[in-house]
């Protein structure tokens, strides 16, 4: 069975956006984990704070995602770029373990934001560091705003191409 981690980097809309993509991957046959990074109440990463110790939730997480081959990463765009809640669990990740790359490297991952300002930014840099972290994200992507709903075969067809 596929299991796919899916990441929602803010706890309103893209929470919403990431329920919806977890019940699709549900419907069609995935074992799926959503994470909401802002329960995860991460302390900003710095070299100081690291040296105090790196948080529990960081080396679990680290130990679950190795096994897991596909990912999903909602995130709201903020001021043209990734909200900080995601790009800071990303440093943890990439600073804790003694091999950060078997979290990611050579699974798939999608991509999608809600968001007021377009979004469109935050999607092209998310892409871009995902891809420098090792994952294959899928070229389609979701896209919402208050203005563009969720269109429910967009969804369904962008799970798919994402398990096939």
């Amino acid at each position: 069975m596929i299991q796919l981690t899916l990441f929602a980097a803010s706890n309103t809309h893209n929470l919403t956006l990431a329920q919806n993509i977890e019940k699709e991957a549900q419907r069609l046959g995935c074992d799926t984990t959503l994470i909401n990074i802002i329960d995860l109440n991460l302390p900003l990463y710095t070299p100081p704070a690291h040296k105090n110790g790196i948080p529990e939730v960081i080396s679990t997480l680290i130990h679950a995602l190795k096994p897991v081959t596909h990912f999903a990463f909602i995130t709201p765009e903020y001021n043209g770029g990734i909200a900080p809640t995601l790009t800071n669990l990303i440093a943890w990740i990439s600073v804790c373990s003694d091999d950060w790359r078997e979290c990611f490297n050579g699974k798939t991952a999608i991509i999608g934001t809600h968001s007021g300002g377009g979004g469109l930014h935050a999607l092209m840099q998310l892409r871009t560091q995902l891809a420098y972290i090792g994952l294959t994200v899928i070229g389609r992507q979701l896209h919402t705003n208050y203005q563009k709903a969720l269109n429910p075969q967009s969804l369904t067809d962008v799970v798919q191409e994402l398990i096939k």
